[in-house]
Order: C-alpha cells, then sequence, then structure tokens
C-alpha cells in the first residue's frame, strides 16, 4: 500500500483538484482527498507535486509495432482486405520497448489495434503498459478495427492489383463485410432455432459483435469524405457504437460528429502532409470539436509518434486553443469513456484501479517530467531510482 501525501491532485471527475492524499493498493484506489495515511502504507511525499490518473492513449499501436523492429511488426495480417478473425491480444508483446517508455513517461493504458492496411482490421484490446503477459494486462476488448482512405487503397489496390483500389472500392467492401455478418447472424438464429447444424466462421463471429453486441466499430478516416461515408455506413447498419479515430478534418464538420454524438480521438498531429488526405492536419481541431459538444481523445497513434509524447500533443493542442480545464479529461477520462474502460482507469477515484502519475508540473507543459508512476499499485517507475544516462543506454 501507498500514500502519496501533499500533493496537488487531479482526480479527472466532478471533484476536481485538490491539495490532499492518494492511498491505494494492488487492488485500486482505497481512500483520497483530507486522509491520514494508513500506518502499513509506505509514506511517498510529494508535496509540490502534481498527482493524476495514469495517462490513456485511445489509438496506439505500441506493443504490436515493436520499437525498432519494424521487420517483427504484426499490425497488419496483409492477406485479405477483411479480416475480422484476428485479435490485437495474439499480437501484443509486453516486452516492446516503447510500452517501457510508455508507462515510464506516464502513460499506462493504450487501446492497442491492428494497422490501417486493411478495410477491416480485427478485434482491439486495451492494454496496460506495465505487466508481465498479455493476459494479464489486458483490460478488455474494446472495439472493431476499420480502415477508409488511402492506406487500404495503397495496400491492397495498388501493392496487390485486388480490391480496395479506388475510395468506392472501399467503401464497398466494408458494406459487403456487414451484409455477410447480418446474413451470418440471421442463418446463425434460424439453426439455433431449428436445432439445425451450423458452421461457425470465427471472423463472422467477431463482426456479428459488431451488430448485435454493441462492440464499438472504430474507424480510421482522415478526411471529411471519408468521415461522411462511415457515418453513413453506420447509418444504414444501424451502428450507434461507433468512434472516428484520427479525423484529421473533424474540425471542418465538426457539427455533424455533434448531431450523431460520435466522438473523435484526434492525432496524430504533430505531422507533416505527407500524405493528400493530411494536407489540413491541425491541433487547433480538438479544440473546434471540443466547443461544439464533441468528446474528444488525443492519440500519438504510436509508433507514429513515440508513445511517451502523448503529453507533448496536448500541450500542443492547449496551445492552439483547447481549454486547459479539458487538458486532462483528453488523455485520461475521455479515452477511458470512449474505449469503455471507465469503470478501470482514466481517473482518481474510489475503486479505479491504482494506474498513477506524479509530475514535477502541470504535466503537458514541456519542462515537466513524472517523477513516480504507479501501475496496479506497483511502484513501476521512480526517476531518482530508474534515470538512466542516455550515454550509457547503448547496448549495442
Amino acid at each position: 500500500m501507498y500514500a502519496l501525501v501533499g500533493g496537488t491532485v487531479h482526480t479527472a471527475t466532478a471533484e476536481g483538484t485538490f491539495e490532499g492524499t492518494v492511498v491505494f493498493d494492488d487492488d485500486g484506489i482505497v481512500a483520497l482527498g483530507d486522509v491520514e495515511p494508513p500506518a502499513e502504507a509506505t509514506v511517498v511525499d510529494v508535496e509540490g507535486h502534481h498527482v493524476t490518473p495514469g495517462l490513456v492513449d485511445a489509438h496506439s499501436h505500441a506493443g504490436m509495432a515493436e520499437w525498432g523492429e519494424p521487420e517483427d511488426a504484426d499490425i497488419n495480417e496483409g492477406t485479405d482486405a477483411v479480416t475480422p478473425q484476428v485479435s490485437a491480444l495474439d499480437g501484443f508483446h509486453p516486452r516492446d520497448e516503447e510500452l517501457r517508455h510508455a508507462f515510464q513517461n506516464g502513460v499506462t493504458a493504450v487501446s492497442a489495434r491492428m494497422g490501417s492496411g486493411n478495410v477491416i482490421g480485427g478485434i482491439i484490446c486495451s492494454m496496460k503498459t506495465y505487466g508481465r503477459t498479455a493476459d494479464e494486462m489486458c483490460i478488455r476488448e474494446d472495439g472493431m478495427k476499420a480502415a477508409m482512405g488511402e492506406n487500404p487503397k495503397r495496400f491492397h489496390g495498388e501493392e496487390h492489383d485486388r480490391q480496395p483500389a479506388t475510395r468506392p472500392g472501399v467503401a464497398a467492401t466494408l458494406r459487403s463485410a456487414l451484409m455477410a455478418a447480418e446474413d451470418y447472424v440471421d442463418r446463425r438464429k434460424h439453426a439455433r432455432e431449428s436445432g439445425e447444424p451450423f458452421d461457425r466462421n470465427l471472423g463472422m463471429e467477431n463482426l456479428a459483435r459488431v451488430l448485435t453486441e454493441d462492440l464499438p466499430l472504430r474507424v480510421h478516416a482522415h478526411r471529411t469524405d471519408d468521415i461522411m461515408t462511415v457515418f453513413r455506413i453506420a447509418e444504414e447498419f444501424g451502428i450507434d457504437a461507433l468512434s472516428i479515430e484520427h479525423a484529421t478534418e473533424g474540425h471542418l464538420i465538426a457539427e455533424e460528429f455533434a448531431a450523431r454524438d460520435v466522438p473523435a480521438v484526434v492525432g496524430p498531429s504533430l505531422y507533416s502532409g505527407a500524405k493528400y488526405e493530411l494536407r489540413n492536419i491541425t491541433f487547433e481541431t480538438p479544440a473546434i470539436l471540443h466547443e461544439v459538444g464533441v468528446k474528444v481523445a488525443i492519440q500519438t497513434d504510436a509508433p507514429v509518434l513515440p508513445q511517451h509524447h502523448l503529453d507533448v500533443c496536448v500541450g500542443l493542442a492547449v496551445r492552439e486553443g483547447l481549454p486547459a480545464e479539458v487538458a486532462l479529461e483528453s488523455v485520461t477520462r475521455h479515452p477511458a469513456e470512449i474505449l469503455g474502460i471507465d469503470d478501470r482507469v482514466g481517473t482518481l477515484e474510489v475503486g479505479t484501479d491504482a494506474d498513477v502519475a506524479v509530475w514535477d508540473g502541470v504535466f503537458y507543459e514541456n519542462d515537466s517530467k513524472t517523477r513516480h508512476v504507479f501501475v496496479d499499485g506497483e511502484h513501476v517507475f521512480d526517476r531518482e531510482r530508474d534515470a538512466v544516462d542516455p550515454r550509457d543506454a547503448y547496448d549495442w
């Protein structure tokens, strides 16, 4: 058990911010506020420091893309454009260096997923960034990955000369897969009611969950036309559990998000216009979406941006108009709510997991660093104890 004493505690809840104590063990947050540390607690003096929930990145490939080892990446099952049968959990590597950089810099949970080479990529899993095995690090399955735009066009059309090669082809591929899932659900229901044999299909079982169990469809979409195509298809198939990933041009159609109550997982905005669909990229997007009532989470798309620079992305969004009081929520409570894991992470309140970060300043300011990080109540990083001189860090 630990007691963090004397810090400025940012709960990311309606309780707001206060000076006080946070008590937790490996079962979760035990108490917080004006409380006396229990006799059995290890007391950590954090006076002058800021205590926040561990940060949550709602769109990442950490654990999948293998830091510095692209040949080992397991992010695109490129044998077909539609692969709902695969799961990120089966490709998540707990020893990926990206994860170590993440938790040492306050990012304690990520939504790990396949890449955007396929129109349908597979099951997404919310994961802790510290742990021994993928199974113990898994919080829960949080969605089905899908992608619009240039990536599936290029990967399948240009590189493999097969559908989809155009944006209409991408949309048709997604619609066809969802129609096949509808038919599968009907056949499965008939077989159960009639007692007839039924051959199960793993991909269709997974995709059927989007239609029948509210497994969220999380769609990579940058341009306004791609985003509107996603909205159109979701409405055609009655899909309410939906998020737009990247939303690079979301600021141009913010009212469309608001009208449908669809959250936006924005980023990575610290990026050049390396593709045509990124030419309207700006750090003003989160502020504009927030202004009209859209729930916004900020992401790195690691390793596109390093996972441990999630705080930097927030700072740049604040500079471009995101209210400072929303900054913490955009990488704690909001992503946790979007991912459906807010009962576990994203806030400091009694009963949530003890994923806690201690900073020597406001977390998104450039001169602030983590001093301590705890994951599931374990003291996984102490800057004085664990800091490494980068001049001594090379092992090759």
